[in-house]
């Protein structure tokens, strides 16, 4: 009976352990903070995570106003792309980017509260940009809808007109939107136009009740401080910054060489802009290597041929094409599996930092070294000729009209004596023998002139 006992509890043992070990992983990303390089990493690291840790499925939880369209984009198309199941749960909020990347997921699942669309480009005051950008926005989130497909029925799975009329105020869609305004739907409507295939309060119900999951484990990814820095990092704006100091600290050290402060802050810029792209795999070795022998060159330029001519101009450019060609996911130069956007990107972010350093340099350059404590660094005073001020001794003045002996030949230069003192002197006319009388006839640029006095 004994034996029986231990037999039971050892395959009672067994059963729960399979249990166990075969739930299925859940992996959780949050999305709460304006859609831009920072959340565009946190979805990208967290996919690969998920794969890595085999997880089942994804839940993109969503509580987003929106944010930049280029990284929205980059999010939607790495959803679409993902070979795992993606279920957005629409927490409160997805404007505008926001509501991009929810219809980009496989499934979306909304709080009874939360609400979605409002998909307008705005500017950073808020004001709606040209139609030429409307346009592009209408077409991305047109393209998202029909990417679903359509059912057995032959109807769309998500209505493309629903996803326009989130951008444009203009579409009309019959019983829903016909106001002139664009369109953001609630969870009850959203689920009435099959925008949202289930209403949740929390993750634990859509998987427990809509994905019918009862045994499962939920993971959630969590940022490093080396995601956070580096999302801050890859920022747009901050990497044409980065371009303006490292272009700035090259050609001020070309201006005065030697400094060495404007070369310590190009150089760390260069660091600060390289490292999160290499890390990511954007950077490759190659692109940095190109980096530095423009570098090189240019140091070339700087101290054995003085001046800007072949090496420094082909310096500037390995520097201009390592710039871009480190935004760019291009393997070994094959640029085959490269969106023409990406390098596009890529060229504004690179030439706006060498448009923004130009500007700053002719705006504010005289300004910064006129006044203020670089400015007493400066010789401010100027010797202007009316004042008195000459850049040339004056004594040999006094010895215009006087005559003297040609002590060499003057061909046309040569020397002279004047009462007994030896001069050099510059034939005005022709040559003039040895030993020939001369007279000074101008002084000019510190160099007497004579002609033969015959």
């Amino acid at each position: 009976m004994k034996k029986f006992h231990k037999y039971i509890l050892f395959i009672s043992f067994f059963f729960t352990l399979f249990a166990a070990n075969s739930q299925d992983t859940i992996y959780q990303i949050d999305i709460d903070k304006e859609i831009g390089s920072t959340t565009w990493r946190y979805l990208r690291t967290g996919l690969h995570r998920a794969q890595q840790e085999g997880a089942k499925a994804i839940i993109l939880r969503l509580n987003t106003y929106g944010g930049t369209v280029v990284h929205a984009d980059s999010m939607r198309t790495a959803i679409l792309n993902y070979p795992l199941p993606v279920y957005a749960f629409i927490d409160n909020n997805a404007a505008s980017a926001g509501a991009l990347i929810a219809i980009a997921c496989d499934s979306i699942y909304m709080r009874s509260s939360a609400s979605m669309g409002a998909a307008t480009v705005v500017n950073e005051t808020g004001a709606a940009m040209p139609d030429k950008y409307q346009s592009y926005m209408r077409a991305t989130m047109r393209a998202t809808a029909e990417a679903h497909g359509k059912d057995s029925t032959g109807n769309w799975r998500r209505n493309p007109l629903i996803a326009e009329a989130m951008v444009d105020e203009r579409i009309v869609v019959p019983h829903l939107c016909d106001s002139g305004k664009v369109l953001t739907l609630t969870a009850s409507e959203a689920m009435a136009q099959r925008y949202c295939e289930g209403v949740v309060e929390n993750v634990d119900e859509l998987v427990t009740q809509q994905l019918h999951r009862s045994h499962y484990t939920l993971r959630q990814f969590e940022p490093t401080l080396f995601d956070e820095i580096a999302g801050f990092l890859t920022n747009p704006a901050l990497q044409a910054i980065l371009v303006t100091l490292i272009f700035g600290g090259i050609f001020m050290e070309l201006k005065t060489p030697g400094v060495g402060l404007p070369a310590a802050v190009a150089c760390t810029a260069a660091v600060l802009y390289f490292a999160p792209l290499y890390i990511d795999g954007l950077a490759a070795n190659w692109e940095i290597l190109i980096f530095v022998v423009g570098i090189i060159l240019l140091i070339f330029e700087i101290f054995v041929i003085p001046g800007f001519g072949i090496a420094g101009i082909s310096g500037f450019i390995l520097i201009l094409a390592a710039l871009v060609l480190a935004l760019v996911g291009n393997v070994n130069f094959n640029f085959e599996f490269v969106p023409a956007h990406e390098i596009g990107k890529g060229l504004i972010i690179v030439t706006s930092g060498i448009i923004v350093y130009a500007v700053l340099l002719l705006l504010f350059f005289k300004k910064l070294t006129s006044k203020g404590p670089i400015g007493r660094l400066a010789l401010q005073s100027v010797q202007d000729k009316e004042e008195g001020y000459i850049g040339v001794p004056t004594e040999l003045q006094q010895y215009i009209g006087s005559t003297g002996v040609a002590a060499t030949i003057l061909r046309p230069a040569g020397k002279i004596v004047i009462d007994g003192n030896q001069f050099d002197a510059v034939a005005l006319h022709g040559y003039i023998e040895q030993g020939a009388t001369v007279r000074v006839v101008k002084y000019e640029n510190a160099q007497l002139y004579v002609v033969e006095d015959k």
